[in-house]
């Protein structure tokens, strides 16, 4: 009876996988053929082969990301292989005289690249010696321990670390640092409410305050960097000026927002668990012929600590302070690979878990972004976009809310991508502005459990349900924008355009 209950199992999960297998084949062949379908509408009269190629591959790409028919950084890779394939069997002559398609290729050094593969080693040595529950720990104790004050430690905490480490990350920190006390509390508690949605709300608009806490603010400055708009680049301060603010004020509205919705009371809370440290005492065994001895190393990794903290303190401030010493920030991200490597605190084996997919994806998101503004398909659309009667007032709101429903039901990454080099030639807007509001509002997307990592990590422990995140994802997904566009507007005075 048992052997066949293992093989019916076995035949049904056959069953599921080809399944599976046959709905992303049907998918792909769809998005093929969509994308052929559009090309053949959209082209222009005058289009040459090369902007047919680069026209097919933008809407190829949205089809795939949209459906999810192959993985979305698979999408990078097959953009950049599309453009070396294509676009370099064209002979280079006439109109595509010029064409240079290993810059499609060296996007992989991009500087954009070093600077979130900088943070990316941050974040895992951050982790690996628990740096990150030391600072939330000392955030916790120095709130009353109020489920109101708890939760507002918890998603500063969080926020503050979502700036530096992937919100993937710090939202599987955050559920598994706060578990024992939910536990606690109880599965249906509020206050258990408004912790585990709290955490991935604080954990998407905590990415807005640094270049490297989203991959969508590294396309933005790459986009503005690269249009020559401003007498300087865009650094790791002038971002934080801008995205620091928004994503601080987001957290404590959505504070409030939670406290009011759940009303998880106001009796003092045990959160004796919250504060434990896990010993780091280690003992060394030695045994010789004579004897054995035992050594204790007693806090054994402080030392690890303490480099971690200061290669932290370091490049920050070299990021801070880009203007002054001019060094740019993606040799600065080389601090923290070269000596958290030296020192064995990344291994060889923490380098293979590092999150590539994402830095594929961006790599084959700047490819795509090139492709459309060299072959001049950007600058086509915007002239043809001219001809209708478009407020410049509306124009902000619109990229904003458009950037925020594409990111609820695609990566914000791809979305970004696809909107961004568009935006940075849209006429009457200053081509900085609509990449900083694109690439903020891409953090605003919280509206399905599938709409962030953070969302589904929270939604894979079966304590929230998937209505639950709309009240979140409302609520951001139209303070966000509005918060976005008018900070930027302000900040526009800090940039002088």
């Amino acid at each position: 009876m048992a052997d066949s209950r293992r093989a019916s199992s076995l035949h049904m999960k056959q069953i599921q996988r080809m399944v599976e297998y046959q709905r992303h084949l049907i998918f792909f062949l769809l998005s093929a053929i969509g994308a052929f379908i559009l090309t053949h509408l959209l082209r222009g009269a005058d289009f040459t082969q090369a902007q047919d190629y680069v026209l097919f591959l933008l809407f190829f790409s949205v089809g795939l990301w949209f459906t999810e028919a192959i993985p979305p950084f698979a999408v990078g890779i097959l953009i950049v292989g599309f453009l070396v394939f294509f676009l370099g069997s064209i002979a280079p002559t006439g109109a595509e005289k010029g064409l240079n398609v290993q810059k499609f290729v060296s996007t992989w050094s991009n500087s954009v690249i070093w600077l979130i593969l900088g943070g990316f080693f941050l974040a895992e040595g951050m982790r690996k010696t628990k740096v990150d529950q030391d600072v939330f720990r000392m955030l916790v104790a120095r709130f009353e321990p109020r489920p109101d004050r708890i939760l507002l430690s918890v998603m500063l905490a969080t926020c503050l670390a979502s700036m530096l480490m992937s919100n993937t990350a710090t939202t599987a920190m955050m559920v598994a640092t706060t578990a024992p006390l939910l536990l606690r509390m109880g599965e249906q508690s509020p206050f258990g409410k408004t912790v585990l949605l709290g955490i991935p709300i604080s954990a998407a608009v905590g990415g807005m305050g640094t270049i490297t806490g989203s991959p969508p603010n590294a396309i933005a400055v790459e986009a503005i960097n690269n249009s020559g708009a401003l007498p300087y680049t865009i650094g790791f301060l002038d971002w934080m000026i801008v995205g620091a603010p928004i994503a601080i004020l987001l957290t404590l509205i959505m504070w409030q927002a939670l406290i009011r919705k759940y009303q998880p009371g106001n009796e003092l809370l045990d959160i004796s668990e919250l504060l434990e440290k896990e010993s780091y005492t280690e003992r060394l065994v030695i045994t010789t012929e004579d004897e054995s001895r035992e050594i204790s190393l007693v806090d054994g990794n402080r030392l690890r600590k303490r480099i971690v903290v200061i290669t932290l303190l370091i490049t920050l401030s070299l990021w801070l302070t880009g203007r002054m010493h001019g060094i740019p920030p993606a040799a600065v991200s080389g601090i923290p690979i070269i000596v958290f490597t030296m020192v064995s605190i990344i291994t060889g084996e923490d380098v293979r878990t590092l999150p590539w997919d994402t830095l594929m994806l961006v790599a084959g998101g700047l490819s795509l972004g090139l492709a459309i503004q060299d072959t001049g398909i950007s600058a086509y659309f915007v002239d043809q976009l001219q001809q209708w009667p478009f407020n410049p007032l509306l124009v902000l709101p619109i990229f904003a809310l458009l950037t925020v429903v594409l990111s609820n039901i695609m990566s914000n990454t791809a979305a970004a991508t696809i909107l961004i080099p568009v935006a940075a030639l849209w006429p009457g807007v200053h081509p900085a502005v609509l990449p900083f509001v694109i690439g903020l509002a891409a953090s605003c997307a919280l509206f399905l459990p599938v709409s962030t990592p953070p969302n589904a990590i929270v939604f894979a422990t079966g304590k929230v349900t998937q209505q639950e995140f709309r009240f979140g994802g409302i609520t951001v997904g139209l303070v966000g924008p509005i918060l976005i566009i008018a900070w930027v507007a302000v900040a526009r005075l800090w940039f002088g355009f």
